[in-house]
């Protein structure tokens, strides 16, 4: 049974206590560190810390350091500092070709078309299947929305689109707003579940919130997942991406108008359509088994009736690494994703250590690994957690921290989600802050970082991003901003710390998510997600 307590009593009980002997705690969080950490961790000796490389070491070395500096306690209860996350790296070469009419229309790898297999098998290959377009892919029952209607698409090839369909309905698919329906991990997902040899994604920039290179540069290279006993045996072999003109070539090529069926498939009277074409894959890959970690301290809480609960705040440590195949600069950095984010945590690390006492419930600090790779670490503690997700109120995620100046607002990616955005507000508004919704929900970003795992298995999530209103700055500012990094830096070699950089308004973020969650790890309630989220349910079926 969750205990209920006002606003007022829940700040009064998170005021209690004393703190470190240099003032307020949050005062620990300063520019300077911040700024010094990311510059460590995106310096090109750690090789865009890419997970089982050189790369890797050096940022596992150096966080555990950090945190041995700050006084924490190592955060596996075995007494390590870290939790091993078996993997297996699977680096693809592929052959794609479409017969059409009994013309052969050949699919260049990586300009037209990136396809992979996370089958842990150095060859899979699909010598010929119906490719069938099915729409967005997408069975929804709650909105009573079938893009399949029980056609039978065992192995055959699924062409499907990104995202959710674009509805001005707001009570369908959340309006403009991405459901993890849109998401591409849901639609490979669908495409296993129903048999599939292969499915590939038509990428259209707009509504994947990203460009062409940045599938090239995530899944033309290395793919990584977590170690299984049945080597991936129940995934589609193929999966895929193919540019938005080469897909339309292909439909043409098979005397279809791609454009109306995209149109169509808007609807929920689309039906798959079967093109008169096949598909042939091959993919050979080169395996390399590995351990990767995830590093995790802990604060271990003051009140012996408490401390056994947590809360988690979280940051994934890895980039991109290095491409030896490229042409002049080689090395994706990674200073804002995620340096930024990594060195925040170090930072409200500090400053929950400088408390005296220690908040009630324990804080734990998870650095996680492969979050470029499909949130493979937080996956792996949300499978394997090192204690209780019953008995762990929250988790705070940093993904990217504001590197533009101070704001007067802060984005909640999913805001309406769940309490904690409530106890943000309560904190941000008496010093002139707003909370804002995500500015562009339809790319989804909620289900792209590491706090969804958690969310997925019921534990209330926040996530924030920078504020768009720059105090002292011009109309408009904060988009060109944002826009400018999606456009040029985004999983790009090119992010990089800039001229300019001014971590001000994002040591204003990281205080407070510091007073959040420290609000809740002295709190007398816990988080809850609200009426209508999509956890509401799996939470409250774990506390039972």
């Amino acid at each position: 049974m969750l205990r209920k307590l006002s606003p007022l009593a829940l700040l009064l009980a998170a005021c209690a206590g004393g703190e470190g002997a240099g003032g307020s705690a949050e005062s620990a969080i300063n520019g300077d560190s911040l700024m010094a950490a990311v510059r460590v961790l995106s310096s090109d000796e750690f090789e865009g810390r890419a997970p089982g490389t050189l790369g890797e070491e050096k940022t596992v070395a150096f966080l555990t350091e950090r945190f041995k500096g700050l006084g924490l306690v190592p955060g596996n209860p075995d007494g390590s500092w870290v939790q091993n996350v078996g993997m297996v790296g699977i680096t693809p070469t592929s052959e794609t070709s479409v017969t059409v009419g009994g013309k052969t229309l050949t699919l260049r790898f990586p300009d037209d078309i990136v396809v992979a297999t996370l089958r842990h098998l150095e060859q899979v290959e699909v010598p010929t299947s119906d490719i069938v377009f099915v729409g967005y892919g997408i069975e929804a029952p709650e909105y009573g929305w079938d893009d399949f209607k029980g056609t039978d698409v065992k192995g055959k090839t699924l062409i499907m689109l990104v995202n959710d369909p674009p509805l001005p309905d707001s009570t369908m698919f959340r309006g403009v707003a991405m459901t993890y329906y849109g998401r591409w991990t849901y639609k490979y997902e669908q495409a296993s579940a129903k048999g599939a040899a292969a499915a590939i994604i038509v990428h259209e920039t707009g509504p994947a919130g990203y460009p062409w290179e940045v599938v090239v540069g995530s899944r033309g290279r290395e793919n990584i997942d977590i170690a299984r006993e049945n080597k991936n045996a129940g995934r589609v072999p193929i999966e895929g991406w193919i540019q938005l003109e080469k897909a339309r070539e292909l439909f043409k090529a098979a005397g279809e108008d791609f454009d109306a069926l995209h149109k169509l498939a808007g609807t929920k009277e689309f039906k798959p359509v079967e093109l008169k074409a096949k598909a042939h894959f091959r993919v050979r890959a080169s395996l390399r088994q590995f351990s990767s970690r995830n590093v995790v301290a802990k604060l271990e809480g003051s009140d012996p009736a408490l401390k056994d609960e947590y809360v988690i705040y979280s940051a994934h440590w890895d980039h991109l690494g290095r491409d030896t195949t490229r042409q002049g600069d080689q090395i994706f950095n990674g200073a804002l994703d995620n340096a930024s984010g990594t060195a925040g945590l170090l930072e409200i690390a500090k400053a929950f250590k400088t408390l005296n006492p220690a908040p009630k419930r324990s804080i734990l600090f998870l650095a996680v690994t492969a979050e470029e790779k499909g949130l493979l670490g937080a996956k792996y503690y949300a499978e394997n957690p090192l204690y209780p997700l019953n008995k762990t109120l929250a988790d705070i995620n940093m993904d990217g921290v504001n590197q533009w100046g101070k704001t007067s607002d802060i984005t909640v990616i999913g805001l309406g989600n769940s309490t904690l955005d409530d106890v943000l507000r309560e904190i941000a508004t008496p010093l002139g802050r707003t909370l804002r919704p995500d500015p562009e929900p339809e790319k989804g970003y909620f289900y792209r970082s590491d706090h969804f795992e958690f969310a997925k298995k019921g534990v209330p999530a926040l996530y924030t991003g920078d504020g768009i209103e720059y105090i002292g700055k011009p109309p408009g500012y904060g988009e060109e901003k944002r826009a400018e990094y999606l456009a040029n830096d985004y999983h790009a070699p090119s992010d990089e710390i800039k001229p300019g950089w001014d971590f001000s308004g994002g040591v204003d973020d990281l205080r407070l998510l510091f007073q959040v969650g420290r609000r809740v790890a002295d709190g007398a309630t816990w988080p809850e997600w609200k009426a209508g989220a999509e956890f509401k349910a799996i939470r409250e079926a774990s506390l039972k």
